[in-house]
């Protein structure tokens, strides 16, 4: 299913998502990385907390470069998600997180802030970073910043028509989990012959 949806996001809306749908996101939505998670774990900083309600977290170093006052974003790909396993539920349900966006998806623990508090998780397409940075109508503010670092702050950016596939849905069905036991399956089947 094709579906295009406006952050700030509904729990209504995310819990009818299913595995498989495309989704166009358009809206207000923050880049995190480890530092930035920890963080958020760790202190729970409340800078960040109105944008990230019923709002997307974006798994991303981004490329920026200075152009006058004003940031711009030259690539935007996905960074790996699976570094944020430790904090990813917690960071969901403490700030009414509804999307997070990266890729090779994530496991168990965040799976169950998917279920309990309303969340999806969404595949962006890597190597496209580019083609993705093209989708970042502005920067909105960045936050951490100089005790980050470039692709470690928050940027908070504004996003038309950003393209991402759900692959783990807040009903407990992951597409990673699903293409890993398939394959597990063949080769067993491989190595028994």
């Amino acid at each position: 299913m094709k579906v295009k949806l406006n952050i700030p996001i509904s729990e209504e809306e995310i819990r009818k998502l299913n595995v498989g749908d495309e989704v166009s996101l358009s809206g207000i939505m923050v880049t995190a990385r480890d530092m930035a998670h920890k963080l958020m774990h760790e202190e729970k900083p409340d800078f960040i907390r109105k944008y990230l309600e019923n709002g997307v977290i974006y798994h991303c170093g981004p490329v920026i470069k200075k152009e006058g006052d004003e940031y711009k974003f030259v690539a935007a790909g996905p960074t790996t998600s699976i570094r944020e396993e430790p904090y990813e539920s917690e960071v969901i349900c403490e700030y009414k997180v509804r999307g997070v966006i990266g890729k090779g998806g994530m496991k168990e623990r965040t799976m169950d802030g998917l279920k309990r508090c309303g969340a999806v998780y969404f595949h962006a397409v890597g190597g496209a970073g580019s083609l993705i940075a093209s989708r970042v109508k502005r920067v909105i503010d960045v936050f951490k910043l100089e005790e980050f670092g470039t692709p470690e702050a928050f940027w908070v950016i504004e996003v038309e028509d950003f393209p991402v596939i759900v692959t783990m849905d807040s009903k407990g069905n992951s597409l990673h989990t699903e293409i890993l036991e398939k394959s597990r399956k063949v080769y067993e089947e491989l190595i028994s012959e």
